[in-house]
């Protein structure tokens, strides 16, 4: 009986990541951040931590490593573990996941080789508009160059990749299965390596036939890679859907971009999207950041710890427990941004989602472009630099992409991880939480929208009677 409780309590979690190396790309993204912070709050007794980081706008990875640490994202760990943590526990590794050998020094590489245990491989372009050339290279060869190098570490356990649930997008029921790549990567690799931008460019609409852009093309073709190395290597794959604010833990609302559903709140909050083509009862799938991180977490345990190794594919999904519709995300919207004004809107927050694309457009010009021309006049006229017609712009382009899945409807098996939900002791079951049941959807938009006034728009808590007023004006 006793031996029981004290199993209860203890978290086998935390003790299978004791004493582990671990090599995490895409540590600088809005996923790698928040895997970086639960690491190092919640598994102090981990060995290094090792961040593959590029140069980037003349900053050099280390700055870089400071400047996110620096972020408020932080701030819960420094006050658990003391700020020196952050310094001690994190290694920064000069690369670039798109160069051939990922960039690497040969002491570096030598080093990477003798001491990893545990690869996260989450370094991806996820614009959805990028150059099919530099797609390729940076997402599919990038994750080559990553299964090579695994192939050559003595001591690893696991090499996670980390897709996304939207790459096989012909499949209407994505179930947690490797599928057949829509070419050959490798052929597709040494294709883009000896092409001319432009000519790649000019072929791009042939070569992603179906696909709808080169994001979800590359990503399909680099899980090809990864279930080809599996034989020789610990690996998994990790399909997250789409990636939204924390919900609990350590900051309420955190972001650190406009994508999904954040963006459509906040534009549709100021007042500069009136109307959207879309199927207004489809719904798409989403899940808090966090509980991504505790579900990377909670299979790295299960392979590792439990050496479930049947389980290669796991879908980190919500929507066989969660339907939001796309109305009802404006219908909830609609109401957080009167509470929770934005400021400086242009317009009254609004506007609706139409089935008809000709009378999307026709709104599209008389709400959208007409006002657009306007308000820039008077910016103008004012002395100041017009912005509204290059905001316009931006949500057109947008619209391009958030068109395709918003007519589309797609639903996701994710029996893995709700089977992972029961392995999971009581301590575990808290603090890498796994489930949605006490989630109120309501709070949690509102919380987003206080977070992205904060965090996006620099906007504080002090300015909002401000926005009120201009608001009821």
């Amino acid at each position: 009986m006793a031996e029981s409780k004290v199993e209860e309590i203890f978290d086998r979690i935390e003790e299978s990541f004791k004493n582990q190396n671990i090599l995490i790309t895409g540590g600088t993204g809005f996923l790698g951040k928040v895997v970086v912070e639960k690491f190092l709050r919640c598994l102090p007794d981990i060995k290094q931590i090792y961040m593959l980081i590029r140069t980037k706008k003349e900053k050099d990875p280390k700055y870089r490593l400071e400047e996110i640490f620096n972020s408020p994202l932080f701030e819960k760990v420094k006050k658990q573990r003391g700020a020196e943590i952050l310094k001690k526990s994190v290694t920064v590794i000069n690369g670039d996941i798109s160069l051939p050998g990922l960039g690497l020094s040969l002491e570096d590489r030598k080093m990477l080789c003798e001491n990893i245990n545990i690869v996260y491989h989450a370094a991806a372009s996820v614009r959805f508009d990028e150059m099919l050339k530099k797609a390729v290279l940076l997402n599919t060869r990038g994750t080559k160059e990553m299964l090579e190098l695994a192939k050559e570490m003595k001591h690893l356990k696991l090499f996670a990749y980390i897709s996304t649930a939207y790459c096989h997008l012909e499949e209407k029921v994505l179930e947690e299965k490797p599928y057949p790549p829509p070419g050959d990567p490798h052929k597709i690799i040494k294709c883009v390596e000896w092409m001319d931008d432009d000519v790649v460019e000019a072929m791009t609409d042939k070569i992603l036939a179906h696909f709808p852009n080169t994001y979800a093309f590359t990503k399909a073709l680099s899980e090809s890679l990864v279930e080809e190395a599996m034989p020789y290597i610990p690996a998994i794959i990790l399909r997250p859907s789409i990636v939204i604010p924390i919900w609990k833990e350590p900051i309420p609302g955190w972001t650190d971009n406009i994508n999904g559903p954040t963006g459509l709140l906040i534009g549709a909050g100021k007042g500069v999207i009136r109307t959207m083509y879309c199927n207004e009862s489809s719904y798409a799938d989403y899940l808090p950041v966090d509980i991504v991180v505790n579900a990377i977490l909670a299979i790295s345990w299960n392979f590792i710890y439990c050496k479930d190794h049947e389980k290669r594919v796991y879908n980190l999904t919500s929507s066989n427990e969660f339907k939001v519709s796309w109305a009802e995300i404006i219908a909830r919207g609609r109401k957080i941004t009167e509470k929770v004004p934005l400021n400086g809107v242009v317009w009254y927050p609004g506007g609706s989602m139409k089935k008809s694309r000709l009378m999307h457009n026709i709104c599209v010009f008389f709400f959208h472009i007409i006002p657009a021309y306007f308000i820039d006049t008077l910016i103008f006229l004012a002395g100041y630099k017009p912005i509204m017609c290059r905001v316009q712009r931006r949500i057109q382009k947008g619209f391009e992409v958030f068109e395709y899945y918003t007519n589309n409807q797609w639903d996701f098996d994710n029996s893995n991880l709700l089977e992972l939900r029961d392995k999971l002791n009581p301590v575990e079951y808290g603090k890498y939480q796994l489930h949605g049941d006490d989630m109120d959807i309501d709070a949690y938009f509102e919380t987003c929208i206080r977070a992205a006034r904060i965090y996006i728009l620099n906007e504080p808590p002090e300015t909002l009677p401000a926005a009120r007023r201009h608001l009821r004006m």
